[in-house]
């Protein structure tokens, strides 16, 4: 039987930060469940840093159906979670059966990967995050550390069973160290 990784987000995910780990997972054989609040498609933005700007832009992006909701989820059934970021986090962390599904993966020792604002999204199991080091975008950096753990300014960083990236430019390590620890 091949390996099932879950991806959690939601309307307003960033695009590359779904798509990419989207059909890498699939590239490599491993099956990729996308869990949302609810069963829908999802509309995906488009963050860019633009010259001139101080924070990033965003535009909207394209759709990509959630297979699956947060509550019909079973955590037991997957080998991994990615946890994508841009503004879905922020409402995610929300729903009540989500902190129940992360928490699995962190005391089972499954691999985590959290890129851009997941971080937000950890904010919900804190107690796991202490002591912890991983990164983030940077405007997340204050989530990191009030959750206990140490923010690292690389923009890639593995912690045992977390891979944590900075933002979109860093899927391709961001993928290959979250393959590593998932086919290990």
């Amino acid at each position: 039987m091949g390996k099932k990784v879950l991806i959690v987000t939601g309307d307003a995910v960033e695009a590359l930060e779904v798509y990419y780990p989207y059909f890498r997972l699939l590239e490599a054989d491993v099956e990729a469940v996308i869990a949302a609040p609810t069963t829908k498609t999802l509309h995906t933005v488009v963050h860019d840093f633009v010259e001139g700007w101080e924070t990033y832009t965003e535009k909207p992006g394209y759709l990509i159906q959630a297979q699956t909701s947060f509550e019909e989820v079973n955590p037991a059934d997957y080998d991994g979670l990615i946890i994508p970021g841009g503004r879905a986090p922020e409402y995610i962390r929300l729903n009540k059966a989500l902190p129940g599904i992360l928490r699995h993966f962190f005391e089972t020792g499954k691999p985590v990967g959290a890129i851009c604002h997941a971080a937000q999204v950890l904010e919900t199991v804190r107690d796991v995050l202490q002591g912890r080091e991983m990164t983030a975008y940077i405007a997340c950096s204050p989530s990191v550390e009030a959750m206990g753990a140490r923010y690292i300014s690389e923009t890639l960083h593995v912690d045992g069973n977390l891979v944590s990236g900075h933002a979109w430019p860093d899927l391709p390590g961001f993928m290959r160290e979250f393959l590593k620890l998932l086919n290990d």
